[in-house]
């Protein structure tokens, strides 16, 4: 039996602190187990004590609350010193997303007419009759309208096909065409194809400089927008990718303000602002069928399929984020623990950045965005309340992952704490009976991995030290980034990562340690100036100072260089064949949250004002106008 089920029994019969935790729960709601419903009916018939029993988990929180209270009294009068009071700004979207009614007739009218519109679009994939310059740009527009998940094999095969020799080719004249050549090369390596970067050599000098004629008139900035968008799928040793990025950037800054105004002028500046590679495929998608609404040559067919497609995937999204919000209210975790960040809206609007936008991922969506935003209020715990002596008793307690830990933690922890151990039983019980439990036990210890080093973290900035050198400081803060935690719980729902893919996880594949790097360093760009401003030693920031001897700018710019850098090798992980392609970009797409998240070094996580809301908005508010 779980702990729930034993040990917190004796705990709220013996103790009379608290109520017992213990909700395994579907993904919909939450479900007292019929053992709780026995010790309610005892604790009624021997004690006449006040327990609501609408919810385990409530009373719990309601019960650690008030001694929370009375803590924060003992901590003025005991003159606790917290480490930093962070000031937060609080959510921005109030109740705004707390309900949602499916409209199902709806969502009948929209799928039925989806159906007769995608047979269209694979009649147009398959045909025989388009050369392969066409099927390229077909491709190349359902993957933008965010249509593509409908058409995952009919892709690869076209693609396949183009790559192996098979009957689609490039015609003479489209081998010349910059567009044409640099847009195959990109589609060949999205999808896992080995493109070779030499078919670029055509369009430069004997110096390796691109000749003046790609550029000689206005009507090639689609070639050159094209290559632009090529590079970033260049890897390392790439001469040729590296200046055809720097070639295409300096080329489209500097035509982009002379452009008329329309679609490519627009497409244009938004590529400049956000790679589409880079990005979030659901908000690309989201600014694509804007932009391709205005195209005078656009398919009206497959316009009406994309504006269909994403209102009827925003109904299933909402109704998801429903889910999680109520859980989040249920919780009431903010409010007990109001040193927190509360950002739960914006980090389900990142599960929408790592899973494929269909309905079957939904599960996994829901499951990811609670763990995330109970690492996020873990993270600030360690980062702007907890003291060092508080953290090491909440480190134990978690590396030992049992409830009867709760009765050495501070009142506030109790809170937390017993968050975490019930939310990883509710994933237990629901996913054991499909033969999953192995799985939350690598998040569960994924979890005692990232609190361990949140300790250490902590015990630097509270002891005053820098590591001696920044390997010394990356060997924790790898970590510290969380994404190991977030990748691995990202798996536990899905029935194509057998044990064998955690395993992979643990080994720490490049991917993952370029993901990671790559997390770690954007983060502490972005995060610099607040933490600095708050009195907090930048650790990663300092301690690179410090040991080269450099100005604070030069720190920045190295590190932004890594992180440039590091995209390359990212992209080479890519083609690790010991799993699945979709594992492997399920995994890249956590470093492309944080490409978007914090866009020109903003921290548009903790401040989501300017970098998200408008991303959320898009994507969870406004729908598209049929």
């Amino acid at each position: 039996m779980g702990y729930s089920t034993v040990v917190s029994v004796s705990w709220l019969v013996f103790t009379h602190s608290r109520s017992a935790m213990a909700f395994p729960a579907t993904p919909m709601q939450f479900r007292p187990l019929s053992s709780y419903h026995r010790i309610k009916q005892n604790l009624f018939q021997t004690r006449k004590q006040r327990y609501s029993f609408i919810h385990p988990c409530r009373n719990v929180l309601a019960m650690a609350a008030s001694y929370e209270a009375n803590n924060l009294n003992m901590n003025s009068q005991n003159n606790i010193v917290r480490p930093v009071v962070a000031n937060f700004p609080p959510s921005l979207w109030g109740g705004l997303f707390s309900s949602f009614n499916m409209d199902i007739q709806l969502l009948d009218m929209y799928t039925k007419e989806i159906e007769v519109l995608k047979e269209e679009a694979r009649n147009m994939l398959i045909s025989g009759d388009s050369k392969l310059s066409e099927k390229l740009v077909l491709i190349d527009t359902i993957e933008r309208l965010g249509l593509s998940y409908h058409f995952e094999n009919e892709i690869q095969q076209q693609l396949s096909l183009a790559f192996n020799g098979g009957h689609l080719k490039l015609e003479n004249e489209e081998s010349d065409d910059l567009f044409i050549v640099a847009l195959q090369f990109r589609l060949l390596r999205q999808h896992g194809m080995d493109a070779p970067s030499s078919i670029f050599k055509r369009f430069t000098e004997n110096n390796g400089k691109f000749k003046k004629t790609v550029v000689s008139n206005i009507d090639e900035v689609k070639g050159v927008l094209s290559l632009y968008e090529a590079t970033y799928l260049r890897r390392q040793g790439e001469e040729i990718m590296d200046k055809a990025f720097s070639f295409s950037k300096a080329h489209l800054e500097f035509v982009a303000p002379n452009l008329t105004e329309s679609p490519l002028k627009k497409q244009v500046l938004h590529a400049l602002d956000q790679s589409f590679f880079r990005g979030i495929p659901r908000v690309e998608s989201r600014n694509f069928i804007s932009l391709y609404e205005q195209d005078e040559s656009n398919s009206e067919s497959l316009l009406r399929l994309a504006k269909l497609d994403f209102n009827l995937l925003q109904m299933h999204h909402k109704e998801e984020l429903c889910q999680v919000m109520r859980w989040w209210k249920e919780m009431d975790l903010i409010s007990r623990l109001s040193y927190a960040r509360d950002r739960v809206v914006e980090l389900y609007f990142w599960t929408l950045g790592i899973y494929p936008p269909e309905p079957r991922h939904s599960n996994a969506r829901i499951i990811l965005a609670k763990t995330a935003a109970m690492i996020s209020v873990i993270d600030d715990t360690y980062d702007t309340y907890g003291t060092i002596e508080e953290l090491q008793v909440f480190t134990e307690a978690i590396q030992k992952w049992d409830i009867s830990e709760m009765d050495r933690l501070p009142n506030y922890m109790k809170i937390l704490y017993g968050a975490v151990l019930d939310l990883y039983e509710a994933f237990d019980a629901e996913l054991s009976p499909k033969g999953r439990s192995f799985a939350v036990h690598y998040a569960r210890e994924a979890m005692k991995e990232l609190v361990k080093c949140y300790y250490v973290e902590a015990k630097w900035f509270t002891e005053g030290y820098l590591p001696s050198s920044f390997d010394e400081y990356m060997s924790n803060a790898m970590t510290t980034a969380a994404t190991d935690a977030a990748v691995v719980t990202s798996f536990i729902s899905s029935a194509i990562a057998k044990i064998e893919v955690f395993d992979w996880l643990l080994a720490k594949p490049k991917i993952l340690q370029v993901v990671n790097l790559i997390v770690r360093v954007i983060d502490d760009i972005a995060t610099y100036e607040l933490e600095n401003g708050r009195g907090q030693v930048t650790i990663g920031i300092d301690c690179y100072k410090k040991e080269h001897g450099v100005s604070t700018q030069v720190a920045l710019k190295h590190f932004n260089e890594i992180a440039e850098n590091s995209w390359k090798d990212l992209n080479d992980g890519l083609m690790d064949n010991r799993v699945s392609k979709e594992i492997l970009v399920q995994v890249f797409n956590f470093a492309k949250l944080m490409d978007v998240t914090y866009k020109h070094n903003q921290d548009g996580y903790t401040n989501p004002e300017k970098v998200l809301k408008p991303h959320i908005l898009a994507l969870l508010v406004h729908s598209c106008e049929i």
